[in-house]
């Protein structure tokens, strides 16, 4: 069913600089390899920065990259792929990559672009960012709701001017006394020295608290240095018992050997007692 609409597809990605030459046969049995590369170039195409991996050795990795780009092009460009088309890499993979071909072409087209009649080095210098476009709709949207709400706030200021107007004029034309401006001064004044004055007192709290920092390190310090001189000096006594332990332990190693040798001759002794007992018993039977 999407034969019909291969050779629009070929002749596409040749306008479009596509360095390979697709044929209809590539896509009589499933090649993921070709769909996979096809769809990388379309990505880099659209956005030339994009890091979208291009592993498809193993299954999971082909699961990663099919969703990876329907992503891409749902967010960057709007247009939905059918990620198990594209993953059955054949005919019908065709169809999906039509609608992101189809985008390009019509974007090559409208800023000037020719097609096949161009020569293949032309076409492979046809450069064309689609992403800044996008990027550029997105700040638009952005101001357009920032006016909005701008708009709206002044519009409630200006609501608000009658009666601001009316308490401006009031101030305006009331009488400066200088003693009620003096008073309001000096409480600004007392103010402001009650915020020096809390601001010197956290500071010199920080420089105590500093200090006693400062102090449980230095004593933390010397009880390190005390632990290392005690680690060291238990490291260089010998217990009192080593002498002995070690003279147990020479008896303990001559006594495993008598053991072994012993062990040993039993275990051949009672062999030979096997071998006589299966020897009479022979001969009785």
């Amino acid at each position: 069913s999407a034969l019909p609409h291969f050779s629009d597809f070929t002749e596409m990605m040749r306008a479009l600089g596509y360095p390979r030459i697709i044929s209809m046969e590539n896509f009589h049995t499933p090649n993921f390899r070709l769909v996979s590369e096809v769809l990388l170039w379309l990505v880099k195409r659209y956005e030339p920065h994009s890091d979208i991996p291009g592993d498809v050795d193993t299954e999971q990795d082909r699961v990663f990259f099919i969703k990876a780009v329907a992503q891409f092009m749902a967010t960057k460009a709007h247009i939905k792929l059918n990620t198990k088309r594209l993953y059955q890499a054949d005919g019908y993979a065709v169809k999906e990559l039509l609608k992101v071909t189809s985008v390009l072409y019509g974007a090559m087209n409208t800023q000037g672009g020719q097609r096949a009649e161009l020569p293949e080095e032309d076409s492979t210098k046809f450069k064309f960012d689609l992403g800044s476009k996008i990027a550029d709709l997105k700040a638009a949207r952005q101001l357009a709701s920032e006016i909005t709400s701008k708009g709206a706030v002044l519009y409630d200021l200006l609501g608000k001017e009658v009666e601001l107007r009316e308490a401006r004029t009031e101030s305006i034309a009331r009488p400066l006394e200088i003693n009620e401006a003096e008073k309001v001064m000096k409480i600004a004044i007392s103010s402001v020295l009650d915020e020096v004055q809390k601001t010197k007192d956290m500071l010199n709290n920080v420089a105590l608290d500093e200090a006693s920092l400062e102090a449980k390190i230095e004593k933390r310090k010397l009880e390190l240095e005390r632990s290392q001189k005690r680690l060291q000096t238990l490291q260089s006594v010998r217990p009192a018992f080593m002498d002995e332990y070690e003279k147990i332990e020479k008896q303990l190693e001559k006594q495993y050997s008598t053991y072994l040798e012993k062990f040993r001759n039993l275990t051949y002794m009672e062999q030979l007692l096997d071998d006589q007992r299966r020897t009479e018993q022979e001969m009785f039977e």
